[in-house]
């Protein structure tokens, strides 16, 4: 029998504001959606938790869901759900 793991929130990557390369664009060039929902995640480098916000992002029709907030001040951190 095969044993499959749950899928989680996993750091994608990080970068300062105004540009991060997420789904293979410049995330901040388009309107996120704010589901309401937020998850707790660690940052990876110095493994601090925090609590940050699910969002949708609609990308040539396709709607897409990350987890993203600032781990300092313009530096952000995305997670994608795997």
């Amino acid at each position: 029998m095969k044993i499959y793991k749950s899928k989680t929130w996993q750091f994608e990557v990080s970068g300062i504001d105004g540009s991060v390369i997420l789904f293979g664009i410049n995330i901040f060039e388009y309107e996120w959606n704010n589901t309401g929902e937020s998850v707790l995640v660690e940052d990876p480098i110095y493994h601090q938790r925090f609590k940050f916000p699910v969002y949708t992002v609609n990308i040539d029709g396709e709607s897409h869901s990350f987890v993203a907030g600032e781990f300092s001040n313009c530096i952000w951190g995305f997670y994608l759900f795997k």
